[in-house]
């Protein structure tokens, strides 16, 4: 729970963003723990790393071809010395494309592995429904977070 570990997540996410930019997916993969979770957008669960990273480069070299990961971290909470929650709004983007507005969230949980380095254990990444969200908000006031 120190300055470094604030750093050194932070890294950890963009990192691992980099690493969807170049469309490498054993980099991608190696930012995850050896039987971490993931998630994805549209339902898929992938387990481990090494499939995490396998994945991701069949959709790199596909759908995802020539695309980035922008991630802005909403919030970041330690959870002793050793486990994080990192929530994060995003989208991917083309490259080259200008920024936009966010579209997707993730909740990231992140543990320190044995060598002291951060790893991603788990993360679930969410399409943002901005039209429906507005409309529950303006229904029922009282689903409106407080933050954010």
């Amino acid at each position: 729970m120190t300055t470094e570990d604030t750093i050194a997540v932070h890294a950890l996410l963009h990192r691992s963003a980099a690493a969807w930019a170049a469309g490498d997916g054993a980099a991608y993969g190696a930012c995850f723990t050896e039987d971490a979770t993931d998630v994805t957008y549209v339902g898929t669960v992938y387990h481990g790393g090494a499939e995490i990273g396998r994945a991701h480069q069949a959709l790199f070299d596909s759908f995802l071809k020539d695309t980035r990961l922008d991630i802005d971290v909403v919030s970041l909470r330690f959870h002793g010395r050793g486990t994080a929650v990192a929530v994060t709004r995003g989208a991917v983007r083309k490259r080259g494309a200008g920024a936009g507005r966010p579209d997707k969230l993730a909740t990231y949980t992140l543990v320190r592995r044995a060598d002291g380095s951060w790893g991603i254990a788990a993360v679930q990444k969410t399409a943002r429904r901005r039209l429906m969200e507005a409309f529950s908000f303006r229904m029922r006031p009282a689903t409106r977070p407080a933050a954010g």
